[in-house]
């Protein structure tokens, strides 16, 4: 059974958390004592209503203001389909929540509440998922019960948010009609817009094709860990040597000729070996250990290619950067770790080529510092070669963080956008 990691955004008050407790509470993925502390609250506060948006403010701080402030993870599944949630909030003052959130995710789910339309965090939230290149994006136009299910004003939302889209790089678009509150659309069909011809969320969420969204053709292996185990007890492992880490691109087999970075040598893949057993295919996202026929030296930070299909070795780095640090600013000269896949080095900065307005998307070439929160183009020149691709090619080789050397704390985080 596969698994789909989504995020949700939305602005304040949208129903994110009522829509995530309706999935959870419809999909019967609670217990039966949490459902009845939710139900208490909700009686205590005298809402009239099971208010299931208490499923997943889980700070206490968050319940008492209404909002979310920090990405939280839930977990459920149907028999088609595993799903984790990265809950992330909506206010501009969490961008860098967001972009956690949504940097792994399959899929983002924004709401818009049919009465206020496209806000600018409704356009800002679309950017960002599709700076971060999630391949799917639905649009959920929530509280369609408040417009009297009103078909005119989802298609007024609908052409709106398509006209901002065609803008930005959004490769597959969906919109659907709900009401988090009643349930509409959300995991059944709904009978009050009888006008919508889709599928409910949780249907598309199940059957939204994922498989073909990882790059199976530029075969990548960062190195993670040599095993070797010193066992003189079994004889059969006196000699093993394998190569563990989490596939980042291609498909994997015994017999196929690879290449190691930084060396330049080419062996032959002899195992394939897994948690379970020996395999004979192995694709992006496993985790596996290769054994080759050649004893090269290879250690962690390395990489594994095909020979006619490489990685650029770069030390001159292009990249947008969400810069996540209070306090500390990013700007030309700052000297920061930077961990790109399995591999960390030191790293400069060059140059701040420009700060961008994620609500307006314009481009500030005056900007001389990035602040909490915010996105800009940066230049960085690294100690060490990385092996690496364009973002929009490889979200896991062409990602990287940056982590401050006094503190050892994250950062921020880069989508390569270009590197030699």
């Amino acid at each position: 059974m596969d698994i789909l990691r989504f995020a949700t955004a939305g602005s304040v008050d949208d129903g994110k958390s009522t829509l995530i407790g309706r999935l959870l509470f419809d999909s019967k993925a609670i217990f039966e004592d949490q459902l009845e502390a939710v139900e208490r609250t909700s009686r205590d506060r005298g809402t009239g209503y099971t208010d299931l948006s208490l499923l997943t403010d889980g700070l206490r701080a968050e319940r008492e203001q209404g909002i979310t402030i920090d990405v939280a993870y839930r977990y459920f599944a149907t028999p088609k389909r595993k799903f984790i949630i990265a809950d992330t909030p909506g206010h501009i003052q969490y961008t860098r929540n967001m972009v956690t959130g949504a940097s792994t995710a399959d899929l983002a789910v924004i709401l818009i509440d049919a009465r206020k339309g496209v806000l600018e965090q409704s356009r800002r939230h679309a950017f960002l998922t599709t700076l971060l290149r999630v391949p799917h994006l639905v649009l959920a136009v929530n509280k369609m019960d408040l417009v009297d299910y009103s078909e005119a004003r989802f298609e007024e939302i609908r052409e709106e948010f398509t006209a901002f889209a065609s803008k930005l790089n959004a490769t597959d678009l969906t919109f659907i009609p709900i009401s988090a509150l009643h349930g509409d659309n959300v995991v059944s069909r709904s009978e009050n817009m009888p006008w919508y011809g889709g599928t409910s969320l949780l249907h598309h969420l199940e059957n939204v094709h994922i498989a073909s969204d990882r790059n199976l053709v530029d075969v990548r292996f960062p190195v993670q860990y040599v095993i070797r185990p010193h066992n003189a007890t079994n004889p059969e492992l006196h000699d093993y040597r394998g190569y563990a880490g989490q596939i980042a691109g291609g498909v994997l087999k015994p017999g196929d000729e690879v290449l190691h970075l930084p060396s330049g040598l080419t062996t032959t893949i002899t195992g394939i070996d897994t948690f379970d057993g020996p395999v004979e295919e192995a694709f992006p996202p496993m985790s596996v250990t290769l054994r080759l026929a050649d004893d090269i030296d290879i250690s962690r930070g390395d990489m594994i290619c095909r020979p006619n299909n490489q990685p650029r070795v770069a030390q001159e780095i292009d990249a947008m950067v969400c810069w996540m640090a209070d306090g500390l600013k990013l700007q030309p000269r700052s000297k920061l770790i930077i961990k790109h896949t399995t591999r960390t080095a030191r790293a400069l900065v060059r140059d701040l080529h420009y700060r961008l307005d994620v609500n307006t998307l314009h481009r500030d070439e005056s900007a001389t510092a990035l602040s909490l929160n915010e996105i800009g183009r940066v230049s960085l020149r690294t100690t060490q070669p990385l092996f690496v691709d364009d973002y929009a090619r490889n979200r896991l080789t062409g990602g990287f963080i940056l982590i401050d050397e006094a503190t050892n704390g994250t950062v921020g985080a880069g989508m390569i956008v270009d590197a030699h």
